[in-house]
C-alpha cells in the first residue's frame, strides 16, 4: 500500500471492527436464545404420588430441569433463599402454589412459572405464585444491579485508557496511586447512584461501596498492568475481559441456568458475577454467599496488583537498558564529534527521545477510540 496515511487509518480500523465482531458474538450468544439448562427446581412433599409427579416432570423436561423433592414448604423457602433452586412447586388439588425468589432472577422466576402454569391448568386449579424475595419497588425486575455493573465497568476501563494515554510518562507507582484513587471515586459514584439517586439499595450502602471498590480496583489495576505490555491494544483487551465476557456472564439479566454452558461456567468465577451476586446477597438474601463473592472480587484484585508489580519491574529493567544504550550512543557520538564537529550529541539524543515519546503518546491516545 503506497499511502502511509491510508495504511495508518486502516490499521486503526482493526480495533473497532474486532469490537463489533466480539460484541456481536458475546451478546447474541449469551442473550438471544435464553433456555433452561439444568434449571434447579423443587417439588414439596413426601408422599409417593409427589415423587412420581417430580419424576414425571423430570422425564418430560429432560436436561432442561433438575428436579428434587423436599419435605416441607419451609425447606423449599430455605433453598430459594440460598439460591440453590430457582423455584419450588407445592402440589395441591385445590390450590397449587409456586414459590420463587424474584430478587435472585426475574427471568428465572418467569421461566419456572412457564413450567408449572400448564401443570396447574391441567388440574383445573389456578396457580398461586409467591415471591419469597421481592425486589424493592424502585427496581421491580431486580435488573438495576446489572446496569449499575455497566456504569462501574465503563468508569473503570475507560479510566485505564486515560491513564495509559495521558499517564504513560508517569512512574508506575504514580499510576498505581491514581488507579487507587479512581477506583474510590468510581465506587463512590456507584453508591450514590444505587442509593440516593435510584434507590436500588435501601440499606447496607457501605457494603455495596466495598463490593464496588473491589470490583473497580480489580479492573483498574489489571488494566494498568496490561497497558505496559499491550499499549494501544489494551482497550480491546479490556473490552473482551470486562464487557464481552463480563456482562454476559454476570447473571444480571439471565442466571447461568438460562444460558449455554460457556457463559454459565464463567459465572462461577468472573468478577462481574462476583459483584452482582454479592450485592444481591447483601441486599436480599441475608448475606448468604457474600463471603464467596467477596473472595472472587478479592482474587481478581490481587491478580491485578500482581500484574501491576510485574509491569513495574519490567519497566524499570527496560529503562535501565535504555539508559545504558543511550549512554553508549552518546559516547560514540561524542567521539565522532571530535573528528567532525556539529550538533551537540547529547542534545540530538534528547531530541530523538522526545520525538519517539511523542509518537508513542499519539498511538496511546488513539486507543481511546474503543471507549
Amino acid at each position: 500500500m503506497r499511502s502511509p496515511a491510508l495504511r495508518h487509518v486502516l490499521t486503526h480500523l482493526i480495533t473497532p471492527l474486532l469490537m463489533c465482531i466480539g460484541m456481536g458474538l458475546a451478546y447474541l450468544g449469551a442473550f438471544v436464545t435464553p433456555e433452561p439448562h439444568h434449571l434447579p427446581i423443587a417439588v414439596v412433599g413426601t408422599a409417593p404420588e409427589v415423587k412420581v409427579f417430580a419424576q414425571t416432570v423430570k422425564d418430560t423436561a429432560g436436561d432442561k430441569l433438575d428436579v428434587r423433592t423436599v419435605a416441607t414448604r419451609a425447606d423449599a423457602v430455605d433453598l430459594l433463599m440460598s439460591r440453590i433452586v430457582t423455584g419450588a412447586y407445592v402440589p395441591s388439588a385445590k390450590a397449587p402454589e409456586l414459590l420463587v425468589a424474584g430478587a435472585a432472577s426475574d427471568m428465572g422466576a418467569t421461566a419456572v412459572e412457564k413450567v408449572f402454569t400448564p401443570v396447574a391448568e391441567k388440574q383445573g386449579a389456578p396457580l398461586k405464585v409467591t415471591d419469597v424475595a421481592t425486589p424493592v419497588a424502585d427496581d421491580p425486575t431486580g435488573q438495576g444491579l446489572f446496569f449499575l455493573l455497566i456504569a462501574l465497568s465503563i468508569g473503570s476501563y475507560a479510566s485505564v485508557a486515560a491513564l495509559g494515554a495521558a499517564g504513560a510518562a508517569l512512574a508506575m507507582r504514580v499510576r498505581a496511586l491514581l488507579a487507587l484513587g479512581v477506583s474510590a471515586v468510581v465506587s463512590g459514584i456507584g453508591v450514590v447512584l444505587a442509593g440516593p439517586v435510584f434507590h436500588l439499595a435501601h440499606h447496607d450502602l457501605a457494603g455495596v461501596w466495598g463490593m464496588a471498590w473491589l470490583y473497580s480496583a480489580g479492573i483498574l489495576f489489571t488494566g494498568v498492568g496490561l497497558h505496559t505490555f499491550l499499549k494501544r491494544w489494551t482497550t480491546l483487551t479490556m473490552m473482551v475481559l470486562f464487557v464481552m465476557l463480563n456482562f454476559t456472564s454476570s447473571g444480571g439479566l439471565f442466571r447461568p441456568e438460562l444460558q449455554n454452558g460457556f457463559f454459565g461456567t464463567l459465572h462461577a468465577f468472573w468478577n462481574g458475577a462476583g459483584f452482582v451476586e454479592g450485592v444481591r446477597s447483601l441486599l436480599y438474601f441475608g448475606s448468604d454467599g457474600l463471603a464467596r463473592n467477596a473472595w472472587t472480587l478479592l482474587i481478581w484484585l490481587l491478580a491485578g496488583l500482581l500484574l501491576t508489580a510485574i509491569a513495574a519491574l519490567y519497566e524499570r529493567t527496560r529503562q535501565a537498558r535504555r539508559a545504558t544504550a543511550q549512554h553508549s550512543e552518546t559516547d560514540a557520538r561524542s567521539a565522532s564529534a571530535v573528528v567532525r564537529p556539529g550538533r551537540d550529541p547529547e542534545r540530538a539524543a534528547d531530541e530523538e527521545a522526545e520525538e519517539e515519546a511523542e509518537e508513542e503518546v499519539e498511538e496511546e491516545v488513539e486507543e481511546t477510540v474503543g471507549v
